[in-house]
């Protein structure tokens, strides 16, 4: 991670200094992406890129320049990182002000970000994760992709003390989603996920998913389900830029139950693979 971006710059990371007053580190008022590369080719830029601004609007953050520009500039630091399989990291935050815990409305953002390598999994996406089951401690504007995500972080922390590899949440028996990932089930062939609502991130993955298993025949069902209903799954998924479509096998905390690599989430792995291809190559 040689160069990164500042604003309207790419510079090397050791000229970037923020000042000690920027709303992101006082307040965590930010908003961020992570963009996916694979074989040096960038996907669903745009539909990140859209999600993005759509949180600024949602925080009454102004982008320093239009979507385009920040679309070159981010291609320009994938390049000059020769990044071939990773990501962009890209976020805005509403800047500098006098730390005061009230904001003005259309504040011109800072947007820094950084572009590295990365593997995606492999052998997660054959033998699945164990994931750990706790109550969703996190604000209720989970719609909006914010750089404040200590609740996130206490329950991936709280997850990987159970030797789990994702957290995954629910508010008084109603599953949401992980800590860093959408969660689906499967039963009797139907596929279940959260509704898009302030309570989840709509993932751009999931978004993705969702469209390949309708325009391949699955039933998709987008409603809430129970912690019940996660036990008695007949499959078990998530979804993310980095875990892609990743099968949950093992599941602990508030219920404990063992869950197969199912066929479905095993076809769903096989339609995003080849939707990867198309869109990078």
């Amino acid at each position: 991670m040689t160069y990164v971006l500042l604003n309207h710059d790419i510079t090397t990371r050791e000229n970037v200094k923020i000042d000690m007053e920027d709303r992101g580190y006082n307040f965590g008022d930010g908003i961020y992406e992570v963009i996916p590369v694979y074989n040096t080719k960038t996907m669903a830029m745009e539909e990140h890129l859209n999600r993005f601004e759509e949180s600024a609007l949602k925080l009454e953050i102004q982008l320093p320049y239009d979507k385009e520009t920040l679309k070159q500039l981010l291609e320009e630091l994938k390049t000059k990182n020769n990044i071939t399989n990773g990501i962009i990291y890209v976020q805005m935050t509403r800047g500098v002000s006098p730390r005061a815990h009230l904001y003005e409305r259309n504040a011109v953002g800072l947007i820094t970000g950084f572009s590295r390598e990365m593997p995606f999994p492999v052998e997660q996406k054959q033998t699945g994760i164990r994931a750990y089951v706790t109550e969703d401690i996190r604000w209720l504007r989970c719609d909006i992709k914010t750089i404040n995500l200590l609740g996130n972080t206490m329950v991936k922390r709280k997850a990987t003390d159970h030797t789990c590899q994702e957290g995954i949440m629910h508010r008084n028996g109603t599953m949401t989603e992980g800590s860093s990932s959408n969660l689906f089930i499967v039963k009797d062939k139907l596929i279940y996920t959260h509704p898009v609502t302030n309570l989840i991130l709509n993932g751009i993955t999931r978004q993705i998913v969702l469209k390949l298993a309708k325009e391949n025949g699955y039933k998709v069902v987008e409603e809430a389900f129970t912690l019940q209903q996660l036990s008695n799954a007949d499959e078990a998924f998530i979804t993310s830029t980095t875990q892609e479509v990743t099968p949950v096998t093992k599941v602990v905390g508030d219920i404990e139950t063992d869950i197969p690599v199912g066929s479905i989430t095993k076809a769903l792995q096989q339609l995003f693979a080849e939707h990867v291809k198309n869109k990078t190559k």
